[in-house]
């Protein structure tokens, strides 16, 4: 069993009660909206593995000065074979009409066991069909709607599970 902390939409800022969630995982994927370098390199799961992707506000007009190295290894989707399947995680903000966001991104993945993506800030675990979608939220300070938070995905060989990490104020 594998634990996987996911997040996303941090723009600059990684909540500390998020931050101790991910130092118990073995990895953490972060779904883009980063925001700045110091994010990623906040992340700190056991294994020190930090997989991201780059969302649409990672541009160099939004981080900081000297950062563009950072945003130039930032790929747009990743693919990542763990215990059980593949987790694919992409921003989502080119995945559109919204309203059609989760059969979108099964149609395009349908060889996943699940899409994690970013950008709406909201928290969903859509698991009513097959790949489960996840979007973990907001981690950091803006556009929580009331909780930061996260998710993590505990990715066994014959079973994968997703516990919920909200926190309010």
């Amino acid at each position: 069993m594998i634990r996987v902390a996911l997040v996303a939409d941090t723009h600059g800022t990684l909540d500390e009660r998020i931050a101790e969630i991910v130092a118990g995982c073995d990895l953490v994927v972060h779904a883009g909206d980063i925001g700045t370098p110091r994010v990623l390199a906040a992340l700190q799961p056991k294994s020190g593995r930090v997989i991201a992707v780059r969302g649409n506000n990672d541009t160099p007009l939004q981080w900081p000065r000297g950062s563009e190295g950072w945003l130039r290894e930032l790929p747009e989707q990743v693919e990542i074979d763990l215990p059980g399947g593949i987790l694919v995680v992409e921003h989502g903000h080119r995945v559109l009409p919204a309203a059609q966001r989760h059969a979108r991104l099964r149609e395009r993945h349908p060889y996943a066991r699940a899409v994690v993506y970013g950008h709406t800030h909201r928290l969903v675990i859509d698991q009513e069909a097959q790949p489960w979608v996840l979007n973990p939220g907001a981690a950091g300070r803006i556009r929580t709607y009331g909780a930061p938070s996260c998710l993590v995905l505990n990715a066994g060989a014959d079973q994968w599970s997703v516990d919920i990490h909200a926190f309010r104020g």
